[in-house]
């Protein structure tokens, strides 16, 4: 079959239209495709970042609820006076609860252990002994047990981080002194201190992420430091900080004034462990005496004593 020579030009066109529409035909198949797989997975991160945002509206809302519990549980609790609350939220800011609501709680998880020593001792001791000195005795203890039982966990809190401070601090300033000496600035310093140290000392590197993080919204370094000195409750970091801010402040060697605080911080820490091991010998005469002494006799002595007894000697 002959076509026209105008049908002829006009086949090339026709079958690059052809193909062209086979590919786009096979194209949108498997877009379609994937299309709809990748809709199947954002309705499921969709469904999933309800889901997230759910709970977490759930857990603020229970959070919440404890937060307000614990705040009217507080009241009868709260100190009168300013200077009370104020010492309260220097000891938990010590531990590290720094928490705008840590005082309310603080007080309400006091007054609830209250209770839960109170009122099984009422309910066990009074119809035990009745409503006499006896009764009343027992009463008294558990409640004062219960009321101080908060205080003594928070005291373990802070001296434990306290004590983790203290023994960190020399690796911290020898870092810190490097990095001075090697041309970073105060502020670049403290950054690199904190990556590098987050992993050997977390009290310590978090501290300086909270500092660097007040540095990075505007407050001031002498402000800053200073804070950092006050709210742990560390007297060794709080001179620390007293020598950056006065070195800064007289433009003096910050690598010499940390170097020299460093020394006197090893010099403390080894103190401290020569006084531990002195006190190791009185500290052992006691166990020895009451544990060990009696066991060594009665293998020494305890033969010789049979012997005698079998002899007729008693």
């Amino acid at each position: 079959m002959v076509f026209p020579e105008f049908v002829q030009d006009l086949i090339p066109l026709i079958l690059a239209l052809l193909v062209g529409f086979a590919i786009w035909s096979l194209l949108s198949f498997f877009s379609s495709k994937t299309s709809d797989a990748q809709a199947n997975r954002l309705k499921k991160l969709s469904n999933r970042a309800q889901e997230n945002v759910a709970e977490t509206t759930v857990k603020k809302g229970k959070l919440d609820i404890l937060l307000q519990t614990a705040k009217a549980l507080a009241s009868p609790m709260m100190p009168s006076s300013e200077g009370e609350q104020t010492e309260i939220r220097k000891e938990l800011s010590a531990a590290g609860f720094r928490s705008e609501n840590a005082v309310p709680v603080f007080q309400g998880i006091r007054f609830i252990t209250l209770l839960a020593f109170l009122v099984p001792s009422v309910a066990y001791y009074i119809p035990m002994y009745g409503m006499n000195f006896d009764g009343l005795k027992y009463v008294v203890i558990f409640s004062a047990l219960g009321m101080y039982i908060p205080k003594i966990g928070l005291w373990y809190i802070r001296t434990t981080r306290q004590e983790e401070i203290f023994l960190t601090l020399p690796d911290i300033i020898d870092l810190l002194v490097v990095c001075v000496e090697s041309g970073l600035g105060l502020d670049a310093a403290l950054r690199k201190v904190c990556d590098e140290m987050k992993d050997h000392a977390k009290v310590m590197a978090s501290e300086l992420k909270l500092a660097n993080f007040q540095l990075q919204i505007g407050r001031t370094r002498k402000d800053v430091l200073r804070d950092l000195g006050e709210r742990n409750g560390v007297d060794d970091l709080r001179g620390l900080t007293t020598i950056i801010i006065q070195a800064d402040r007289f433009g003096s060697s910050i690598a010499n004034a940390l170097r020299v605080q460093s020394d006197t911080m090893r010099t403390k820490r080894r103190q401290l462990a020569e006084e531990k091991a002195s006190k190791c010998a009185v500290q052992l005469l006691f166990p020895m005496l009451f544990f060990i002494f009696p066991g060594v006799f009665i293998i020494l002595v305890g033969p010789a004593a049979i012997k005698m007894m079998m002899s007729g000697a008693f």
